[in-house]
């Protein structure tokens, strides 16, 4: 376990400063949980990181490519690198491959969010009927 908080400190998570920071797991929540919460960090921030590491690079590649083929936001900036963890204290470390996505709101990011809260409420007005 003190393997894995060191190579926490290692990437520099333990005291992130980020508040746009999305870190993706393909285990813990479902795509679209990540879709709509890079959209609300969206409307508060104008632009949010999404960070994976090893099998759930996958995840944030395709919320990324999800948010970019509906046009609420285009790429600013991509990184790809290799981390050292390892499991136990003095272990030998493991590398893992992290990617780091900086996505940024389109111009008519605004307009599809105002159009997607519309339908939102047309939906439920219909279902109380």
């Amino acid at each position: 376990m003190e393997g894995i908080i060191e190579g926490v400190k290692q990437i520099g998570i333990e005291n992130q400063e980020k508040k746009n920071l999305i870190q993706v797991s393909n285990t813990k929540k479902s795509l679209f949980f990540y879709v709509n919460l890079a959209k609300r960090y969206m409307q508060q921030y104008d632009e949010v990181e999404l960070s994976a590491l090893g099998m759930a690079i996958a995840t944030v590649v395709t919320v990324a490519e999800i948010l970019k083929n509906n046009g609420f936001a285009v790429e600013k900036k991509i990184k790809t690198l290799t981390i050292d963890m390892s499991n136990e204290r003095g272990g030998r470390p493991i590398p893992k491959a992290k990617i780091e996505i900086v996505m940024g709101k389109t111009e008519k990011f605004d307009d599809l969010m105002a159009a997607e809260a519309e339908q939102r409420e047309h939906g439920e007005g219909e279902e109380q009927k």
